[in-house]
């Protein structure tokens, strides 16, 4: 029996309004092409169809409860781990996704105040033990990260949320990665671009051998 292709690699960046995670998967991805892998970005909410649909609900309606939003958001996630995640990874492809369950952990758990009880339940259910290889988190802070979001002339709903809700979320990612040091890198998200990216390329070759 013919063995398949190795399994890809699954890399996520995460962190607040305006810290450049879009800008940053498209630079990696391009790298990583350059290096020879299979690469496909892709993002959350969103990168299927269905889920797609709702990150249209997410970012522009509401408010809700917070554990309603994150079941949306898992509700999304699952549509994409299933419909696109998991295929590309079991056919070698590399995945680049701009956020991912830890935007979830950060927004809803820290941010909104939802028990981690519901999020861990809604996570067994909708990963089915899917873990990225590498998070990288890019820290900023609120107010440079707001005004950044706010100078692209594209706003949604989270980045009207009052400071505090902020802060609380940048929090929730730096202590998600000083919980799990094995997965997760914080990288300065307010140096330039090319740096950022430099240290990133650097990361993913060291962590993952790419």
């Amino acid at each position: 029996m013919t063995a398949g292709p190795p399994r890809g690699r699954f890399i996520t960046l995460e962190g607040g309004e305006g810290a450049g995670k879009s800008t940053q998967a498209r630079r990696l991805e391009a790298a990583l092409a350059e290096a020879g892998h299979r690469v496909l970005r892709t993002r959350e909410p969103g990168g299927a169809p269905g889920a797609e649909a709702i990150r249209g609900v997410l970012l522009n309606q509401g408010p809700w409860d917070g554990v309603a939003e994150c079941m949306l958001h898992f509700a999304a996630r699952r549509d994409h781990v299933v419909s696109t995640i998991r295929p590309a990874l079991a056919a070698g492809t590399w995945v680049v996704c701009d956020r991912f369950a830890d935007s979830t952990m950060a927004y809803q758990v820290f941010g909104q105040g939802v028990p981690r009880a519901v999020f861990d339940a809604l996570a067994a259910v909708a990963l089915e033990g899917l873990r990225p290889d590498l998070t990288l988190v890019l820290d900023i802070g609120p107010e440079q990260g707001l005004a950044r979001a706010a100078a692209r002339g594209e706003t949604n709903r989270y980045e009207a949320l009052d400071p505090a809700f902020h802060e609380r979320v940048r929090a929730g990612f730096r202590a998600i990665a000083a919980a799990e040091p094995e997965r997760c890198a914080v990288l300065d998200a307010t140096a330039a671009p090319e740096g950022v990216a430099a240290a990133i390329l650097g990361l993913v070759r060291t962590r993952l051998g790419a």
